[in-house]
């Protein structure tokens, strides 16, 4: 049986020479703190509360796809509001009973879901 504690990161990807660009999007935009050092393939670390975001160039990168990583946020209207006053698209999916959620994508297409449980 494999025992599983807790998810540790995931890893998206963006194309090619747009590493200083994720940089700018995820770090001043949306306000998340980088995780220092050299990572592996030249890997962006990002923090997001207690697990991490690695973000790394790759060729054939692929946007808009339906593939998500989802997030449980403290406030969902409070993190709208938020990309909103950046500017960043919100869009909406089936509804699932207990929980508030939304959809935003990244400059490259890469699409997270944001829930709030109520």
């Amino acid at each position: 049986m494999l025992e599983i504690e807790r998810l540790d990161h995931v890893l998206i990807t963006i194309p090619p020479n747009t590493s200083a660009e994720a940089v700018e999007f995820y770090c001043k935009k949306l306000q998340l703190n980088e995780i220092p050092g050299r990572h592996p393939n030249g890997a962006i670390w990002i923090e997001l509360g207690n697990i991490e975001l690695h973000i790394r160039e790759e060729e054939g990168h692929q946007s808009k796809s339906a593939r998500h990583p989802a997030f449980v946020v403290k406030n969902l209207e409070a993190a709208k509001s938020f990309l909103l006053k950046e500017e960043i698209e919100i869009s909406y999916s089936s509804i699932i009973e207990g929980r508030d959620r939304c959809f935003f994508r990244d400059p490259w297409g890469n699409r997270f879901e944001l829930i709030e449980y109520v």
